[in-house]
């Protein structure tokens, strides 16, 4: 605003003083004498000074002219002997005007999905201008977009051919390889464009998903440094992946029977990440094999003051494979003091005391559990305390029913895809993902049971006295049990555990 008032300002300024000049020039006979003699070729011309500024202004005018127009000549002469000149210029102009506005309206065809337009405005641009790195990368997203991928891989290979533009060529590669599931060629694409921008995020991320996909434990922990030193992963994620790695390459050695190197690689794996349960396991193992039991307990009650898991009570235990039921559950009271109100350190205490034949106890461990998160391993544990304590085999049934239909509890979820695993991995068996695993209870989906699971209890034959002490039919995942041959299973594992 300011700007265009200042502009109005200063044009009526200018005109103001043009206009005070005429005027002082035409009263100004008497300062100028009234004329103004000049002799040119004996000839005598007398003027008036405004005939006098006027005849000065037509001058310049013509001699303005007369400089355009033998500069015009000059450019004509020249472009007639071949010569780069203005006229050659204004035809270059004009193609460039015709091949910028094509490459525009490719490049809004191409964000507005238009494939087949975007590639006729590619081609129609390449034929205007001089600059095959843009109508090139304009022409091969083209090309994907209308799926024809071989002009896409073609444009591609023709943009490896210039410096500017070969990292574009070699990441349009990748994703084709990616897509067509070509892992080995892929990897080596991914190689090339992080030696070309070891900075790009992207690539830093699919180099190191690939590497750990082909168990390139040593190149992915190098990248993963990287990514560290371009400040593109933060110090204790990097600590916690590079102990992922660490683990993961300690699992390939010990697979080769090089049990003293991948010792080294789990230790250094539960240093750098002391809470990561596959770590802590297989370093207090490596402990144990040593004769390390100390070392080995350290290494367990750490984790498992982080994170309670059934892995790490299960390494606990070989600590002291030769000790009776009893000295296993004092040992195991250390444990207890570090998370004692977890479900985990329930259900552990819970199974020691089975063992131990002290039942009472047992059911004091779960009874928290079977009120508030009843799972499938809590009312199998419920049941073997009934079948300890000589209760009905009615209601041991009705237990084992209630088991079959309830949640599995914690497994191992990935984050991405929720795919449950077995075991623990460092990538994902279902999507890939790199360190996608956590020990987490499945998603439950809200289904109901099309045969009537809930009439499961009374099909086996639960008691209507007893009835009342069962918690609630929980069915997430639909479970159809039409036979009690499975019941029969459970019912026989309990009886040979706790006898």
């Amino acid at each position: 605003m300011l700007i265009s008032l200042t502009k109005i300002l200063l044009f009526i300024v200018i005109v103001v003083l043009i206009s005070s000049g005429l005027a002082y020039l035409l009263d100004a006979k008497d300062i100028f004498l009234g004329e103004i003699k000049a002799t040119i070729a004996g000839t005598e011309y007398i003027v008036t000074p405004v005939q006098a500024a006027l005849l000065l202004a037509l001058l310049c005018a013509v001699i303005w002219l007369f400089l355009k127009v033998l500069s015009l000549i000059v450019s004509v002469m020249k472009f007639i002997n071949g010569e780069d000149t203005a006229i050659s210029r204004h035809f270059t102009r004009n193609r460039e005007r015709k091949g910028y506005q094509a490459l525009s309206e490719g490049m809004l065809a191409l964000a507005s999905g238009e494939g087949q337009l975007a590639m006729d405005k590619a081609n129609k641009a390449s034929r205007f201008l001089d600059n095959p790195s843009l109508t090139n990368v304009l022409a091969a997203q083209a090309a994907e977009l209308s799926g024809n991928r071989s002009k896409a891989e073609e444009i591609y290979k023709n943009l490896l051919q210039m410096p500017e533009t070969r990292f574009v060529g070699v990441r349009g590669l990748l994703k084709q390889k990616l897509e067509d599931g070509n892992v080995d060629v892929a990897l080596k694409l991914a190689e090339r464009a992080f030696s070309i921008k070891p900075k790009h995020t992207e690539i830093q991320d699919t180099l190191l998903q690939l590497q750990a996909k082909t168990e390139d434990w040593d190149g992915a922990r190098k990248t993963l440094r990287t990514k560290l030193k371009q400040g593109s992963l933060p110090r204790d994620l990097h600590k916690r992946r590079d102990a992922v790695l660490a683990l993961s390459q300690a699992r390939g050695i010990m697979e080769e029977d090089q049990s003293v190197n991948a010792s080294e690689h789990a230790i250094e794996a539960n240093r750098l990440s002391p809470d990561l349960v596959p770590a802590a396991t297989m370093a207090a193992r490596s402990y144990i094999k040593s004769g390390k039991p100390k070392y080995a307990a350290r290494v367990i009650q750490k984790a498992w003051q982080a994170q309670p898991h059934p892995d790490l009570a299960a390494a606990f235990s070989e600590i002291a494979p030769d000790e009776t039921p009893d000295q296993r559950l004092k040992r195991f009271a250390n444990l207890r003091k570090l998370a004692p109100e977890h479900r985990e350190t329930k259900l552990a205490m819970a199974e020691l005391c089975l063992a131990a034949e002290d039942f009472e106890k047992a059911r004091k461990e779960i009874d928290g559990l079977l009120e508030n998160e009843p799972d499938a391993r809590s009312l199998t544990i419920m049941a073997a305390v009934e079948r300890g304590e000589g209760g009905a085999d009615k209601l041991v049934r009705g237990w084992l029913a209630k088991a079959l239909g309830a949640p599995r509890g914690p497994q191992w979820i990935c984050e991405n895809c929720h795919t449950a695993h077995a075991q623990w991995t460092p990538v994902c068996e279902n999507c890939e993902g790199f360190d996608t695993l956590s020990w987490t209870s499945p998603p439950v989906a809200n289904m109901s049971s099309s045969t009537g699971l809930e009439m499961l209890p009374l099909l086996v034959g639960i008691s209507e006295e007893s009835e009342d002490l069962l918690p609630d039919v929980i069915d997430p995942e639909g479970k159809t049990i039409t036979e009690d041959a499975e019941v029969d299973k459970i019912e026989t594992a309990i009886t040979s555990r706790t006898t």
